[in-house]
C-alpha cells in the first residue's frame, strides 16, 4: 500500500521534472515510488476483480431472495 506521504512526494518530484532540475538520485526515486503506486493500483484492481462473482440468472434470483433485494439490502426495491 501507498501512503499519502509517498504519493506527496510523486507529485513533488514530477514538479521537479518538468522544471528541469531532478537529479539523477531523485530520478530512481521517482521511478521506485511510481512502481510502488502502479503496483497498489494492480493490487487494488486485483482484489476487487477477485472479489465478483458471475452468477447464473436463476443463481441471481436466488439470491435476491436470501437477501432481500438486488443488492442485499432489505431496503432495495428499484427493478433491473
Amino acid at each position: 500500500m501507498i501512503t499519502k506521504e509517498q504519493i506527496a512526494r510523486i507529485n513533488e518530484l514530477y514538479k521537479k521534472q518538468v522544471e528541469g532540475t531532478l537529479t539523477e538520485e531523485e530520478k530512481k526515486e521517482q521511478a521506485y515510488l511510481r512502481r510502488l503506486y502502479v503496483d497498489a493500483i494492480k493490487q487494488s484492481l486485483k482484489a476487487q476483480l477477485d472479489s465478483i462473482k458471475i452468477v447464473t440468472p436463476e443463481e441471481y434470483e436466488k439470491l435476491k431472495k436470501e437477501k432481500g433485494g438486488c443488492c442485499g439490502h432489505s431496503h432495495c426495491n428499484h427493478k433491473h
